[in-house]
């Protein structure tokens, strides 16, 4: 049984949430706030978690901020607010995904289902040439590591799928359209702006230039770029 653990303060809508996801296959673990989270997911790291934005104490994003400094696998914010900046940051500091409140038990399930599929999809055995190796950057595809001038590079999973998506068309134009489909697991609306937010996180984590990026560089109107010959300097 796939486990879960859903930080949310409403008890109305956590015990709706709680209940359609046990139905569909779920061990659900129920928070109000943050007390005990952090102590929690690391003695028994779930599948999959979904975090409030607005909850009593620490808020959804400190506290993703924190989970993100071990836990890789999927995060789905829930918020009751539709601000563009909310979720923006929320995709910033380490969110997989993002519904907005009221939410479809449905439509949520789908969302964590899709995030669970992309975070497995890679997990089989790759054949014993799974490390590709642009300059100083090394990605192993085998233990889904990332190395870069020595370094070891903390990602979590849908960042090193995303990373191994634009590495595996190096030097090749991305167009948002493929990554959306690929790894966000929907139809490119011409308005959402995750697919940069997620781009912008990898790129900070891969020491490129936030202001001029010249590893990973933006198409404006098309895509992502992942210049091949940009990893010889840390």
């Amino acid at each position: 049984m796939k486990s879960l653990i859903l930080v949310e303060d409403d008890e109305r809508l956590a015990e709706l949430v709680s209940q359609y996801l046990t139905a569909n296959g779920f061990s659900v673990t129920r928070f109000a706030d943050g007390e005990g989270l952090i102590e929690r997911v690391k003695a028994s790291p779930p599948d999959a978690i979904i975090l409030d934005v607005m909850l009593p104490g620490d808020d959804g994003f400190t506290l993703c901020n924190r989970l993100r400094q071990f836990y890789s696998g999927p995060l789905l914010f829930m918020t009751a607010k539709s601000e563009s900046f909310d979720q923006v940051l929320g995709l910033e500091i380490g969110a997989d995904d993002y519904v907005v409140k009221p939410v479809e038990p449905r439509v949520l399930l789908a969302r964590v289902n899709a995030l669970m599929r992309r975070a497995t999809s890679t997990e089989a055995p790759v054949h014993s040439g799974s490390v590709v190796t642009f300059g100083k950057l090394s990605i192993d595809k085998l233990s889904r590591r990332v190395n870069l001038g020595g370094e070891d590079i903390t990602l979590t999973s849908h960042e090193f799928d995303l990373l191994c998506l634009l590495a595996d068309n190096a030097s090749q134009l991305v167009e948002r359209t493929t990554l959306y489909k690929e790894l966000i697991g929907r139809e490119y609306d011409g308005l959402d702006r995750s697919a940069d937010v997620r781009v912008s996180r990898l790129r900070k984590k891969l020491k490129d230039n936030p202001q001029n990026p010249y590893r990973i560089k933006t198409i404006w109107g098309k895509g992502f770029f992942f210049v091949a010959d940009a990893w010889s300097d840390e």
